[in-house]
């Protein structure tokens, strides 16, 4: 490894002191800096973060409009999606042994010239497989940025909320997803997503400039890359990729589809080949021994299963106002309410942060999504938005608050067990929140459709004319469209289509609310699992991440001296 004091003993004239110098190779030293450049830290912190979670939230937020921007069809539409996730849920792994081994200044270059690059190809519309490839770069990036985001923050903060930045930094990336919902009504003109891509070119270059103007401090290097890692990296490309593919393509094109089967051989041996490699090497990118003990297991599934209950929103609500006609101008006011709901989740679990009890807001968070999706059961035809800004707030503030310490978690537990534990854990925790939340909105859309069917077939069976309550509504449609058409027996088909319809409104509600149900029942399994361990730990006075708190005190206290 190369000597700390070597690369950053003294920069403009200024010598770090020991506590200023940076706790990883590849992070920024942290000098203490005026209040003014602090501010501007944390500011720039903030912005960075929002930039990174709006690469994927304005394609989520604008789909439909995209789909007729470049004459796509769903299955195409759905490739985007892949592409984005194949590199967002992969590169983290990479880009930390790239800012190990080139430095913090170069990876923050090549980092915003990607984002510029993708946001520009994206502008100028040159049509659907540079867009493919543009969305793949921006993953990149959107990855990029959210280590960026982390630095600025810490850079910003104080040194007891230091730790924070990665709470809030997470948050923000969470903040992104209704934000860009609540915007993108007032950028889409006719439909027309040039608008949207214009704005976002232009937060690349504000990015961009920000970067520049106020550059992160150097920070320490070591050689780190391997000639092993070409094929480890590449396989665990691969088999992410084939599993993204596997679960977005499988949600639009249905799960029988011949090709899913083999998507998902290619990610088992993917994946597979990358965990054989890193299983007999030397010096491992991801230590199986570690990643394989009880507690990172436990960890990584509290995670991934969060990810999957919080899914509730993302397709849940959301899709229940697509069934019932809702589009995003009339939902704007609805995002508002979950950015609001976000970002107090995010602020409170950043300061409320309490790493000798790092469950109990878990806990906390997982009860508040098991109530508010029992409450979402009550919903029908004439629920509006309005209706479930309470409970859906309740999510948007659990989903940030619960991320926060399970992060803190997995990075105390790598930290005691040493650097080379970092990226493990990284990989590992990207993995399950990327594909945790492509799983749970692809497990509950196939519940859904299933339950839909289920509701048709029950309202089929008393679609009859001797139901008496259909004889009249049928006689009610007919009345109502006897001024719009004199034909009687187009009257009577417009009549019979609207009777239709409102059944598959009906029948769209009915499993929908199966799918809160679910989720309720699943978050109350949840915390019963994860409450029992904790109860007896505190019985017991035992503390599980007490030999972790006594490494992080005693590396702490080296570094005030």
């Amino acid at each position: 490894m190369t000597d700390r004091g070597a690369l950053i003993d003294e920069v403009d004239g200024y010598r770090f002191k020991p506590h200023e110098m940076p706790i990883l190779p590849g992070s920024p030293a942290n000098p203490d800096h005026p209040p003014a450049r602090r501010a501007a830290y944390l500011a720039i912190g903030l912005f960075m973060g929002l930039v990174g979670g709006a690469q994927n939230g304005f394609l989520l937020a604008n789909t439909a409009a995209l789909q007729a921007e470049f004459a796509l069809t769903p299955v195409e539409a759905g490739w985007l999606t892949v592409a984005f996730y194949s590199t967002y849920a992969t590169m983290s792994m990479l880009l930390f042994r790239v800012r190990q081994e080139l430095g913090i200044q170069p990876f923050v270059r090549w980092a915003m010239a990607g984002l510029v690059a993708a946001n520009f190809v994206q502008m100028i519309e040159p049509g659907y497989y540079p867009e493919l490839a543009a969305r793949a770069v921006a993953g990149i990036t959107a990855s990029g940025l959210s280590a960026l985001s982390i630095y600025y923050l810490m850079q910003g903060l104080p040194a007891k909320l230091r730790v924070g930045g990665l709470v809030i930094s997470l948050g923000l990336a969470q903040i992104a997803f209704p934000l860009t919902r609540a915007l993108s009504p007032s950028l889409l003109v006719d439909g027309d997503m040039s608008r949207v891509f214009q704005f976002q070119f232009a937060l690349s270059l504000l990015s961009l400039g920000f970067v520049h103007l106020l550059r992160l401090p150097p920070g320490v290097r070591k050689q780190t890359f391997e000639p092993l890692d070409i094929p480890s990296i590449t396989l665990f490309v691969i088999g992410v990729s084939a599993l993204c593919a596997f679960l977005i393509q499988g949600r639009i094109q249905w799960w029988d589809t011949p090709w899913l089967g083999y998507a998902l051989i290619v990610a088992i041996l993917g994946l597979g080949g990358c965990l054989l490699i890193e299983a007999n090497r030397r010096s491992p990118m991801l230590d199986l021994s570690w990643l394989s003990s009880r507690a990172i297991l436990s960890l990584a599934a509290i995670g991934a299963t969060v990810r999957i209950l919080v899914a509730e929103q993302g397709f849940g609500a959301s899709g229940m106002f697509a069934a019932l006609g809702y589009g995003n101008e009339q939902l704007t006011g609805y995002f508002w309410v979950l950015a609001g709901a976000t970002f107090a989740g995010m602020a409170l679990s950043a300061l409320r942060l309490d790493p000798k009890d790092l469950t109990r807001p878990v806990l906390f968070a997982v009860a508040v999504i098991c109530l508010a999706a029992f409450a979402d059961t009550r919903t029908g035809v004439l629920t509006r938005p309005q209706d479930l800004y309470l409970t859906q707030a309740a999510i948007a503030f659990a989903a940030v608050f619960a991320m926060g310490p399970i992060m803190m978690e997995g990075m105390l537990r790598a930290l005691a067990a040493g650097q080379s534990f970092v990226i493990s854990f990284i990989a590992i925790f990207s993995l399950s929140q990327s594909v945790g939340g492509l799983a749970g909105i692809s497990l509950l859309s196939a519940f859904q459709a299933v339950r839909l069917k289920t509701h048709l077939i029950d309202a089929g069976s008393t679609l009859t004319l001797s139901n008496i309550p259909l004889g009249q509504a049928l006689a009610d449609a007919v009345q109502r469209t006897a001024s719009l058409q004199s034909d009687p027996v187009l009257r009577q088909q417009a009549a019979a289509s609207s009777i239709s319809q409102e059944v598959g409104r009906e029948a769209a509600v009915l499993a929908f609310n199966d799918v809160f149900f679910l989720i309720g029942t699943l978050s109350a399994a949840t915390f019963a699992i994860v409450f029992v361990p904790w109860l007896i730990n505190k019985i017991r006075g035992r503390n599980p991440l007490a030999r972790e708190l006594a490494f992080m005190e005693a590396m702490l206290a080296r570094t005030r001296q």
